[in-house]
């Protein structure tokens, strides 16, 4: 595992060099959605449309921020659950889009198409939003506003601190940080 500096685009050979559980500070442009900007975007890309922002090497963070306070970039921008975005991930992956922000497991299917793609699941901490929204230099609306928290936003971002959680290997920390904790309960 290794502790590393990232600047964003996400290109296949930067995925290509991360590992899963390298911790990572991340710098560059990220794209904000949920699963209802997940649900437009893909149906988009099914009328042959083109979606609100260049898919190539982006990174998507799954999350609905909170209002802004007075003064401040973004308000509270901690991680939803990834799982919600398992069933457009492949799609997003297909059209260029390399990494992913969130928190919990993907599915195989998800993970068969990070291979394929060379994408990469990065892992933000729950509950942490107040300090990641700090790493949040710059956000713009620039689509869905009508979807409130979980409009699509570009975000620029400096120094946010995520792990590695699955990389475009397939190498899942949940499945080999499970393994290593479970053999050394065993040699106890």
């Amino acid at each position: 595992m290794e502790k590393r500096r990232i600047t964003l685009p996400l290109t296949e050979e930067l995925a290509g060099t991360l590992h899963a559980g390298d911790q990572v500070l991340v710098t560059g442009t990220i794209y904000t959605s949920r699963d209802a900007g997940h649900k437009r975007m893909c149906e988009a890309l099914e009328r042959g449309e083109d979606i609100p922002f260049d898919p190539k090497d982006a990174t998507i963070y799954y999350v609905g921020p909170t209002p802004a306070k007075p003064g401040a970039v973004i308000g509270s921008a901690g991680p939803t659950t990834s799982g919600r975005m398992d069933a457009y991930a492949p799609t997003m992956m297909s059209v260029g889009a390399r990494g992913m922000i969130g928190k919990g497991a993907r599915l195989s299917e998800v993970v068969e198409a990070m291979k394929q793609y060379h994408g990469v699941y990065f892992g933000a901490i729950g509950g942490a939003g107040a300090l990641l929204a700090k790493c949040i230099k710059k956000a713009e609306l620039i689509a869905y506003e009508d979807l409130g928290a979980e409009a699509l936003r570009k975000l620029y971002v400096e120094d946010m601190p995520l792990v590695v959680i699955i990389d475009s290997q397939g190498n899942n920390l949940y499945e080999s940080g499970r393994a290593a904790y479970l053999a050394g309960k065993e040699n106890k």
